[in-house]
């Protein structure tokens, strides 16, 4: 169409542009505002604690994932005697919340000493692809989650080789083969998803930038910087690096753009969040107690027995606002506990948004045993 009028014209093209504009700007809101919607909340439930999965709250969580199974001669296996009937109880929430999806959860800290036999060679892969599957199949699971601790280096008492990290993503090629023959079958997607260290060493050993097209999302460990090996104090869990440190450290925040400059899209990157603190005895009373020595290693305290201590009244509560991260320390005993609080998640929850990550992660559910953090996690998130 020619506009002979050229003031005609001008207040057309304006409000062409004020309309495309407009339109632009409602679309980039609405995909806003699901973005939000679809962000997910993860929770492990172990089955070796002593809980009833049946108390989980199912309404406040999008995906459970039942850890853990071990490798036994390269198939998945429950091991405990009562894993049975406690998959049963979570698979029966999903009559509270039809859209939870349940993933069963292979290796973990303990069980990934056979992950890089496993993964090294092709007959065995598909051996472990195909049973995984059936494994999966037979508790009616919506997925499966590996959380190989880890490839190429050291974790509890692991083998691991060089070539972890070329057999990783063959491994996970060969798992979401079969689930997507299984898949076809049952006209459903099924989940593959993995658990990652948060460290550099983590990165340089895995190929996250083509492992991840195998994958639905990518659950980070932002938590355990200082940790059961270290005979020093420190924030286990801080979102950002610390001031107070003096040697650089780890942080939530460098663990995602780690894993960013990888090649994994912020979207599949789930922030893991710890329902747990870490406790050390006989600290060195400087600085409360914050990046001192000690004469034990940080033990893992869960968030009800913190919240126990503090009502004794012997620990002082503190903040680093550099690391955002929340502190005790009791003068008496010399005890530090790098923990968790809702402020935090809080904070957490806001970084997720900001950065459009996938969610949140957290380990684990019964160490919250009020359901403080989850209910905090989920007011914010929501």
């Amino acid at each position: 169409m020619i506009v002979k009028n050229s003031k005609l014209s001008i207040k057309l093209i304006i409000s062409i542009c004020f309309s495309m504009l407009f339109f632009s700007c409602l679309k980039e809101s609405k995909i806003q505002i699901n973005s939000n919607l679809d962000l997910k909340i993860i929770g492990y439930v172990a089955g070796y604690e002593d809980f009833d999965p049946s108390l989980v709250d199912a309404n406040k969580l999008t995906h459970i994932n039942y850890a853990f199974a071990n490798i036994v001669e390269g198939e998945p296996k429950f091991e405990l005697k009562t894993d049975s009937i406690k998959i049963s109880k979570l698979i029966a929430l999903k009559k509270i919340n039809p859209t939870l999806k349940i993933l069963y959860s292979i290796g973990g800290w303990v069980w990934s000493n056979n992950f890089s036999h496993t993964s090294a060679y092709k007959e065995s892969r598909i051996k472990f692809a195909k049973s995984s599957v059936k494994l999966m199949k037979k508790h009616g699971f919506d997925g499966v989650d590996l959380d190989w601790e880890f490839p190429g280096q050291r974790g509890e008492d692991n083998d691991f080789r060089p070539s972890d990290k070329e057999n990783f993503n063959l491994l996970l090629e060969e798992v979401r083969n079969e689930l997507e023959k299984q898949g076809a079958i049952d006209k459903k997607h099924y989940l593959l998803t993995i658990a990652t260290g948060a460290d550099q060493a983590y990165i340089d050993n895995t190929d996250l930038k083509n492992a991840h097209k195998y994958l639905d999302f990518i659950n980070v460990m932002c938590y355990d910087f200082y940790h059961g090996w270290y005979y020093q104090t420190g924030h286990h869990a801080n979102l950002y690096p610390s001031n107070k440190e003096k040697f650089k450290g780890n942080s939530g925040h460098e663990a995602i753009i780690r894993h960013i400059n990888a090649g994994v899209p912020s979207n599949k990157l789930i922030m893991g969040i710890p329902f747990y603190g870490r406790y050390w005895e006989k600290v060195k009373t400087e600085n409360e107690g914050l990046y001192q020595t000690s004469m034990t290693t940080g033990i893992i305290v869960p968030y009800w027995d913190i919240l126990q201590k503090i009502s004794s009244g012997d620990y002082i509560k503190s903040y680093d606002s550099s690391a955002k991260a929340s502190y005790l320390w009791s003068a008496s005993d010399s005890i530090f506990v790098s923990w968790e609080t809702p402020k935090e998640i809080e904070q957490k929850v806001s970084y997720i948004k900001k950065n459009r990550l996938g969610g949140a992660m957290f380990w684990e559910y019964s160490l919250d045993q009020n359901q403080e953090l989850l209910n905090t996690l989920f007011n914010n998130i929501k």
